[in-house]
Formats: C-alpha cells, structure tokens, sequence
C-alpha cells in the first residue's frame, strides 16, 4: 500500500507494491593487488546504510587479500560515471539500489567492468531493478537457506580458477537461481539437488552469502573468494584497457568513515520517497530489452524466448479480451455497441466503426505473429536493434488493439483501496460522494475503505484514543458506508494491525517524527522492538506493536468489534497483519517486546535477545513463535468477528514472497490462515510495472493448493503504470483462475483509466444486479459460466472449433446440463443441489480437454483461459460451499 513501509513496497509490489526507495549514503575505498605494476587501486567497493554495519568485518577482509581498493558511496552514483573507472566492482551485500543506479550499472558493464555481488543483491529493490540485476549477473538469490551448509565445487561445470585451499567450507547462505544460458554454477551446497551457491558468468561472479558477516561464513573463505574472483576478471581483462572508459576516476582511498546520518526529517522523506516516473519509464524500457531500444547489444538464447513467449501472450489476451466483448453484445442483443437505442443512421456508423476497429485487430495480430515467429531469426543473424524496435513497436501496436470502448468483464470482485489521504482531501460527504460516484461508474463494487492508520481511526471511536486530527465536523466511515450502499458497492474496513504510527504521518500532523501514535504513546508496553532496543527498524519509518502482548490483542479485537457492530461495514481487511521487515543473517531482528521476551523466556528458558540465528534450533523456535502469535490474532479475529456478524468479509493484504522467506523476515504465513478457513479473501500485493512480471509474481499462488477454500485477489499498483498497461493486467487476470482483482490506489484512479473502466467494466442498468463472488458465489459461478457459454457459442458459429457435428451435438448437450445444474444451485443452495453442481461440473471439466485438443494446437492461450475459467468456477463452489456450512 502507499502508506506502507520502505520494505513492504519494495518487496512487492507483488511486485506490491507501491515502490519506494532507499536513498543510500555510501563512501568508496580503493584497493590494489599487492603484486601488481602500478601503485592504482584495481577494486571499487561500494559502501551503504546496509553494510555499515558490517563494514568493520569487511574491511578486516579486504585488507586481508593485499590488493588495493577504493570505496565509493552508493548515494553518491547518479550515473555509470560514478561507478568508478576501476575495472572490477564489488557490492557487498547491498540489497537496494534505484532505477537510475541500475541502469547506470548496466551502462557501465557494457562499457567493460566487471561485476562482483554477494548475498540478496538487490533483492529490496523495486521488481524492475530486480530484473535487471538478475540479467547483469546472469542469476539471482533464490532464498535462505535454514542452516548451515557445506559448499563443494560444481561437479558438472567446475573451473580451473576453482581449484585451489580455502574456497570450500560451511557457510550460512541461500540458494542462488540460474537465469541465462551462459551462467555457470561454480559451487553448490550440500544438500539435496545441489542448488548453486556460486554463479558466474563471462562478466560477474555472484557469492551466495552474505560477505563480510561472522554469521555467514569464516573470514578466510570470503577473502580467498573475493581475491580469486578478483583475479579471474583481472586475467580475462589483462588485454583490455585497465580502466572504464569515460568512467570517473574519484573515489576514497582511505578506509571510508560512516555514512553521515541524515536529519529525522529528511530520513523519513528519503525513505518514502518513490522513484520518478522518468526513472521508471527509463527503467521499464531497459529491462524489457536489457539496453537501450536502438541498441545491438546482443540477446541471448533465454532472452530471446521470453521476448517471442510475450508477444504471444500478448495476442492471445488481445483475442481473448475481442471474444469476450462480441460474446457480450451477443448475449445483450447488441450487434455493434454496447447501446442497443442506436438506430439508424447511428447505428450503422458504429456498425462501421466495429469493422474498421476488427479488421485493424486482425492485422495487426497477422503482423504481430509474423514478428514473433521472426524474432529468433533475427537475434539468430546478430540483428539485435532490429529485433528490439520491432518488438516494441509490436507490443505498442497490440496494446491499440484492446477493445476498451467495448463492455467484456465477467462478473468478478473489482476493488480499489480508497486511502486515508484521499479520503481527508474530500473532507465532506459531497466531495467524498463525487469520487463513489466516479468508482462506481467504473464498475468497482468493493473499496477498502482506510478506517485505522497510524495508530489513529477515520471515525469518532470509543475505543481508541484519538481519531485522525485531521478529520473534524465528519464522520467518514459512517458516510462512506451510506455512499456504498447507496450505488450497490460493498465497503470494507481497511485496518493497520500490528504497525502503530507513521513518521510520514507525524509529519503532515506537526508532530515529532519520534512520536510513536496515540496508542503506544498511551500504552508504552505494548511497543515492539529490534535486537538493538530500537522501536522503529533502521531504515523504516513505523513502529511496531508486540503481537504477544495479551492487553494490545485485547485492544484492536475490541477495536474492530466496534467497527463490525456500530456500522454496517461489509467486511474488514486487516493490513500490516506481521512483523517489520528483517534479515537476521544481516543483523535486522525483531519481535523484542516485553510480553514476547518474557512468554518466549518462560516456554524456553532463555530471553530470545541472547539468541543468534546461528543457534538453528533455538532461532528456529524464535521465528515460529513469533509467527504463531500473527497466526492466533488472525484466528481470533476471525472467531470473535463471525460470532458477532456471520456474514462479514475478512481479507488480508500480504506480501506474495515464497512461504520459508516470507516467515524468517515478516512472520506471516498467511497459507495457514487460508487452510483454517479464517479468511475469505487473500489479496498478494502482486505489483509489477508490466504484464510478464505481475504474472510471474502472482502465478505461484493462483496455482498453489494450500489455500483451501479461499478466494484469491492479486493486487494491481496504478501508481506510474500506463493505462493500456493497467488494462492488460486486468485482461490477464480475467484469463487465469481467480476471482477478481484489487486497485492500488483511489488516489491515482485518473480520468483515463475511470474512461476505460466505465466502457469495459462499467455498471449498466439491468433488472437483477451483478453478483459479487465472495457475497454470491453460486450465483457468480451461473453468470461466469453463462459468459463462457457465449464464446463457446460464437466460435462454435464460426467454425472455429473444428469439431465434428457429432461431437458437437455431445458438447452442446453437456454445457446445458452443467448450466442447469450451476442455475438450480444459486437459485436453490443446498448441499444436494451443490454435490450435482460440482459432479457435472469435474465431468465437463475432463471431457472439455479432449473437446478442445485440435483448437488446442491452433489457440492454445485461449483453450487454456477458457480451462482457467472452469477452475475459477470450481473454486467458487469450493467457496461457496463453505458459506454454505
């Protein structure tokens, strides 16, 4: 979310996220082999708020290896100049860098340096600047390992370089993945199927822990590691010039003195503030390409795929959105609008409009296929900057081709935060009443409607110290339900759990950005804190309660008992449902509560803040105890919010990080929530500024069994995403098994995107209202299957199937018995009614495979949607069946 923390917009935003950025400070030292001719610094190692604290230990090793480096501040890199002209550059454990560092990074490679990088690099980083780090090292850190490993050379692709003492020993690292065809694991750990612990490729070498920290690995490993690394690229470099060109010369050759600590004030702007849309834009373009569109750099072998495998993505949602629209206005009794009053003079002038804007679909997908099938041909001939112009202007074609003047949406969950600020901006039921009036417009039927942040509530609480001094004369809650209501929208109360202020906050209130909100200035105990007694984690911006504290859960389930009971809410979504970020094999814990030490001492006989993440069994029972005190709260929220309203919606914001990550730095392990049935919706903050990575960042869960019965509703960021792209994440989530989506956020909901919206999605006027799915999720399962009964229609009109007449008669025949029996379910809910539904319905399900197998071969994205959506249909039952309980 906008406001959430720096770590819990980087990570994400799935992509998840609203991106915000370090802005780091950072000095450079130089180093230069003890052997060598000349008296220059060879090295460039990059100091940051993240190594700091570990510099003492770094330093100790780089002195170690007797070369001599130079150190340069990482605040300080505005361009590829400043990365240095030294040849090799090494970025020990830094795991945040901005768009423009990266990319001038990327520069700066292809200008000759040399990269070298150990533990998470850039794992903190917006996912546009992931990307691109994952293609300059040719692999990326995978996860965390839960113990110590023995890591042994590669017996597959072992180099010579390798073979010397002290490179192998035990180590406390993570799994590094492999992305490109040239990258070479040169280590492996011990365990099984041997995952990478040490990557190289012609360029960079990647370490699979964190360098220079005790808690990972002996000094003697990381300095022979480094200095052997040091030397292959100085050796595959000797015939080159021994500098960058046109790299700057500037850098500290002196051990480098702590990074100046910024004023309060300005740490807290820095660590919100999000990168430009330049640098995004910038980024965006680099990362799809890797270099600048009109370079010739080359592409390689995976590259070249994942490019071809877009396009093709890219048609089949283009085709899939044009079926969906011309299904609709069958269905409507629209031949060629979405107005059916349109007769004739008008009439045929949008009749003609429609066949002008098919047949300019038709070639421009003709041209896009013809450019995908020849895109390996041209990388294949070294055609590099043709191959990248064509596949923009390719893809920027596609884009022009979505039918977004056209109704094509299926009945689904279309949500949209509405945050704090927006909601005080509009300051009275009038102007609050304009932006409902604008979302419901645009079909959204959900808002998660901000209701506690920072400690304080939208509303006139009883519970609570002190509502938002920012609010007076109104009570916003009251009236954004009434405004709800009012359009047939659903308004969920969007909760800060266990985050108590907001820095930024205090900021916008005159308070001292110290000010921990009312609640902990009120209830000092209740504070959580790091393992250096701090109550607000280095480098963020909100301090945390202690989940374990008995009066603090007592507190927010009265709290949100007030709000389920006094107003008619529909649902409550709890945010912030976890610790702060941390990294303990980086020195960032926390949990440190007093309720928390004390239980933990009295389970355990020890005070966690003697516990290292080096005692496996001692930290492993640290980190689960603190997850099972998120895990009991959500359980009894859930339990106390459904005695009192047993219709009531809970959801949950979360971070869509792999599960083991996810539960060593946030202790949130929402999968246990889903499989208790404690929460309706999951919503993974799954944000991404293009298709390809949303899809990447969400398939995992969309795919994943562990989520019982639970809806899923990945999240979409709007924050610097073009509209079209905004509009192609929603086609792809209309292609895949879920059951709607949620907008991050009202505020930059814009003129173009509520236009859009309103055409595509947009409320229209019918005797019976669109069902919600997690409000009517049989009756959702009748319509969504009528949706899919219309396009099986319309190309089965156009021959388009390709399926004999008797197997057509049999198709035809089974889609109304499954239609019957979904139509006498929502009409009727019962567990008999239910048990016919969903037999027929797995029936179908097997038989439609065969159907489909010669339009398989000639369409495979849309069969493959059409499969997606029979699954989301399931799940719906699945759901539904559990209401029904």
């Amino acid at each position: 979310m906008k406001n959430q923390d720096k770590c819990h917009k980087k990570i994400i935003k799935a992509g998840f996220f609203i991106f915000t950025f370090k802005f780091l400070v950072f000095n450079f030292l130089s180093i230069l082999p003890a052997k060598a001719a000349t008296e220059e610094p060879v090295l460039s190692v990059v100091q940051s708020q993240e190594n700091q604290q570990q510099w003492a230990e770094i330093t100790k090793r780089l002195q170690a290896i007797d070369v001599k480096y130079c150190v340069i501040g990482l605040a300080d890199v505005k361009s590829a100049a400043d990365w240095g002209d030294r040849r090799v550059l090494f970025l020990p454990n830094i795991e945040t860098l901005t768009p423009a560092q990266a990319i001038a990074l990327e520069t700066w490679m292809s200008k000759g340096g040399n990269l070298i990088a150990s533990g998470p690099v850039g794992s903190l980083s917006a996912p546009g600047v992931r990307q691109l780090m994952r293609s300059l090292l040719g692999s990326y850190w995978g996860f965390s390992l839960n113990q110590t490993q023995q890591m042994s050379p590669s017996k597959t692709k072992s180099q010579e370089w390798t073979n010397q003492n002290g490179l192998f020993g035990k180590v406390h690292g993570g799994v590094l993945i492999p992305n490109d065809v040239a990258a070479q694991a040169v280590a492996v750990w011990n365990s099984p199927d041997n995952p990478a612990a040490v990557v190289t490729t012609k360029r960079s070498t990647l370490l699979g822990w964190r360098w220079g920290t005790n808690t990972a690995s002996a000094a003697d490993l990381d300095s022979t590691w480094l200095k052997t690394a040091l030397n292959r690229h100085l050796s595959a470099s000797s015939n080159n010039k021994k500098k960058v060109e046109g790299a700057s010369s500037h850098c500290s050759t002196s051990v480098a003195a702590a990074p100046p600590s910024p004023t309060l004030r300005s740490a807290a702007i820095a660590s919100t503030s999000p990168p430009s849309a330049d640098e995004i834009d910038q980024l965006e373009q680099t990362v799809r390409l890797d270099v600048a569109p009109n370079s010739n750099a080359p592409i390689n072998n995976n590259e070249a795929i994942a490019l071809q495998q877009e396009l093709e993505s890219l048609i089949g949602r283009v085709e899939s959105a044009h079926l969906a629209a011309l299904a609709y206005a069958a269905s409507s009794g629209e031949t060629v609008t979405r107005n059916p009053s349109l007769k004739g003079e008008q009439g045929q002038l949008a009749s003609n409009r429609v066949r002008r804007e098919t047949s300019s679909k038709e070639q421009a997908i003709a041209q896009a296929k013809v450019v995908a099938q020849n895109l390996p041909q041209l990388i294949a001939q070294k055609n590099y900057a043709l191959a990248r112009q064509q596949w923009l202007a390719t893809k920027a074609n596609l884009w022009k081709q979505f039918p977004v003047n056209r109704r094509l949406a299926q009945a689904e969950i279309r949500a949209v935060w509405l945050d704090r600020g927006t909601i005080v901006k509009a300051g009275s039921e009038k102007e609050l009443a304009k932006i409902f009036d604008r979302l419901a417009q645009s079909g959204i039927n959900t808002v998660f409607f901000e209701t506690v942040n920072a400690g304080y509530t939208i509303y006139p609480s009883q519970v609570a110290p002190q509502p938002n001094p920012l609010i007076r004369g109104w009570d916003p809650l009251a009236t954004g339900v009434k405004l709800a209501h009012e359009r047939g929208m659903e308004l969920h109360a969007w909760v800060w759990v266990f985050a108590a202020g907001n820095q930024r906050h205090n900021e916008l209130i005159n308070l001292n950005s110290h000010y921990p909100g009312p609640v902990l200035a009120a209830n000092p105990d209740w504070a959580n804190y790091d393992h250096q007694g701090k109550m607000i984690p280095a480098g963020q911006t909100k301090p945390f309660y202690d989940p374990a504290n008995p009066e603090l859960r007592q507190y927010l389930l009265k709290l949100y008992e007030e709000i389920a009971t006094r107003y008619q809410v529909d649902g409550i979504q709890l945010d912030y449902i976890r610790y702060p970020f941390q990294d303990p094999f980086a020195g960032r814990i926390y949990g440190y509560g007093k309720a928390a030490r004390a239980q933990f001492q009295q389970l355990h006989g020890i005070d966690p803040v003697n516990i290292s993440p080096n005692q496996r069994d001692l930290w492993q029972k640290w980190t689960a105890f603190r997850t099972q005190q998120v895990d009991s709260f959500v359980a009894q929220v859930s339990q106390q919010l459904r005695q009192k309203r047993p219709n009531l919606i809970l959801s949950v914001a979360v971070f869509p990080l792999p599960e083991i990550e996810r539960i060593q730095k946030l202790q949130q392990h929402w999968e246990v929530w889903a499989r208790r049935g404690d929460i309706d919706l999951i919503v993974p903050m799954t944000y991404a500024q293009d298709t390809p990575r949303f899809q990447r960042l969400a398939q995992p869960w969309i795919a994943s069994t562990q989520l019982g019965s639970t809806l899923l509703l990945p999240g979409i960021r709007l924050l610097s995403l073009p509209t079209v792209g905004a509009f192609d994440q929603l086609q792809l989530i209309r292609d895949l098994p879920v059951s709607g989506y949620a907008l991050f956020a009202a505020e930059n909901f814009n003129n173009e995107l509520q236009t859009i919206l309103s055409s595509t999605q947009g409320k229209i006027l019918s005797a019976t209202s669109e069902p919600i799915p997690h409000s009517q999720p049989f009756k959702t399962a009748a319509v969504r299957y009528t949706a899919l009964q219309g396009e099986w229609q319309l190309v089965l009109q156009n021959d388009q199937l390709q399926m004999p007449a008797t197997t057509i008669s049999d198709f035809n025949q089974q889609v109304e018995v499954v239609q019957n029996t979904l139509n006498q379910l929502a009409t009727s809910p019962s567990a008999s009614n239910l048990i016919a539904a969903r037999a027929t319905l797995a029936r179908f399900q097997s038989q439609f495979r065969i159907w489909m197998r010669q339009k398989a071969t000639d369409n495979p994205y849309q069969v493959k949607a059409w499969e997606n959506r029979l699954t989301t249909i399931e799940r719906l039952l699945r759901y539904g069946e559990r209401r029904l309980r």
